[in-house]
């Protein structure tokens, strides 16, 4: 008790950043229990996008596709730059000393021990730092799904496309993960930012975080519309024979047909 009070200065900010780090490491936990008694958007946006990598693998005009990953990089790549501004701004006030305590304590922080200043600046830093690797690893899977979709062929069989699917799917659903999860940490850094403004601002910030998150995952319009839109697609098998995946394979039996009609109308007039 005496090194807790020594290195944090009392024994609530020791409890706090208890509250803190089991909210942080826990609330994964605690959505995949909220995901088995009910929907939640993370595994309702995996059939989801399975779904779309579904119909991209026999659609033959990926320009769609291609717009929409798009997209999704050019989050990643917004989040990954913010974060890596925030992390230099927070490396700043650690490294520039006495001028960071005399605005912290402008601003109401608690500059008493400036030991526990600095650690309540690292935990910021920390939960910036794993964002910011989320991201990264984020467009770097990216990337690699971007050319497994170049990769696949077209007109190819339904047992060949559903290979293709699953692969690309393998390559493309954790780089979405990691996106989420460091989308999560800007969640967390603000609830350890609260933490210089004391232990109670600190607990309660950590579990209003995880609070918010389990309900936007669980009882927000977006997930009420996401596992609408995975019970449709539970629903209606897809892809459907209208795909350009069979359309090709009937394509190619027609031109078959006529040209085995031209050749016996050929003959029958030669004879």
């Amino acid at each position: 008790m005496e090194l807790i009070v020594k290195l944090f200065g009392s024994w609530r900010d020791f409890a706090a950043l208890l509250v803190f780090i089991c909210c942080w490491m826990g609330y994964e936990p605690v959505l995949k229990a909220l995901s088995k008694k009910s929907g939640v958007i993370f595994k309702d946006l995996t059939i989801v996008r399975r779904a779309w990598m579904k119909e991209m693998v026999i659609r033959s005009f990926k320009l769609y596709d291609s717009n929409l990953i798009g997209h999704g990089v050019n989050s990643m790549s917004f989040f990954a730059s913010a974060n890596l501004i925030l992390i230099a701004a927070v490396a700043g006030a650690i490294f520039t000393g006495d001028l960071s305590y005399k605005s912290a304590h402008a601003l109401g922080i608690d500059t008493s021990s400036s030991a526990l200043l600095l650690m309540k600046l690292a935990l910021v830093m920390v939960c910036l730092a794993r964002g910011l690797l989320n991201f990264i690893w984020a467009l770097r899977q990216t990337n690699y799904a971007v050319a497994a979709m170049g990769a696949v062929p077209e007109n190819i069989d339904p047992q060949s496309a559903q290979a293709f699917t699953e692969a690309v799917s393998d390559i493309f659903e954790p780089a979405m993960s990691n996106f989420s999860q460091g989308v999560r940490g800007y969640y967390f850094s603000l609830a350890a930012a609260a933490w210089l403004f004391g232990p109670i601002p600190l607990a309660l910030a950590s579990i209003g975080a995880t609070a918010l998150l389990a309900w936007r995952q669980s009882r927000s319009q977006a997930a009420r519309g996401l596992r609408r839109m995975r019970e449709l697609l539970e629903e209606h098998p897809y892809p459907t024979r209208t795909r350009p995946i069979y359309e090709g394979k009937v394509e190619a039996e027609s031109e078959n047909a006529a040209s085995q009609q031209d050749k016996t109308n050929t003959e029958t007039k030669a004879d």
